[in-house]
């Protein structure tokens, strides 16, 4: 069943929301299946340590935040703002998306079909992005997993640096790379349960 909450992002509410299930922003280590020299990825095995901890102990660890991290927050609103001048409409913020064993967190909905997902790039990035002139492959798994979460039909990735062009691009719901997606979801929080069980059994 999905549920929308409409607190503030990164408020106490909001990570007591996220506690102890993947987030699209980390769909991407749940989806990994290999590490370079063949066990589990390193960002897998964190997220499952992360995840463990969190619902055996019932509170959100605290995610690092640089100075680059904090000045892309900041920068967010200037580019929704430029975003909704471009594309004539009114971006609605929302909270956090929960559906069953997963969730997301859209830097802003669009009308009743539609999200946007804001990604704040360095000058030398931007560049690279508006070259290559297509989704980063690094973000699929979180632009789809949006989808996924939210039963939405499309997200705007916006790629914004000040000074620079921004790189707006229309990504569709991809129903095969969905429902794997969906399994791995399962797969992942299977391994998660038993994970919580056997350190709850310490």
């Amino acid at each position: 069943m999905m549920e929308i909450f409409d607190f503030e992002q990164n408020s106490p509410e909001w990570f007591s929301a996220r506690c102890g299930i993947p987030t699209a922003s980390v769909f991407s280590d749940v989806i990994a299946k290999k590490g370079p020299r063949g066990g589990l990825p390193k960002g897998r095995q964190k997220l499952l340590s992360r995840l463990t901890g969190e619902i055996i102990t019932g509170e959100p660890e605290e995610t690092y935040k640089n100075e680059y991290m904090q000045r892309g927050h900041e920068q967010e609103k200037e580019a929704a703002d430029l975003y909704a001048m471009i594309r004539d409409t009114e971006p609605a913020i929302v909270g956090f998306i929960k559906n069953g064993n997963c969730g997301c967190s859209p830097d802003r909905l669009i009308g009743d079909k539609g999200m946007l997902e804001i990604k704040t790039a360095k000058a030398s990035i931007q560049i690279e992005r508006l070259l290559a002139g297509g989704l980063p492959p690094e973000h699929k798994a979180q632009c789809q997993g949006q989808l996924m979460v939210s039963q939405r039909s499309w997200v705007d990735f916006l790629s914004y640096c000040r000074g620079l062009p921004p790189l707006i691009i229309r990504v569709e719901r991809d129903e095969e790379f969905i429902a794997a997606l969906r399994t791995d979801i399962d797969e992942f929080v299977f391994e998660l349960n038993e994970l919580v069980g056997k350190i709850g059994a310490m």
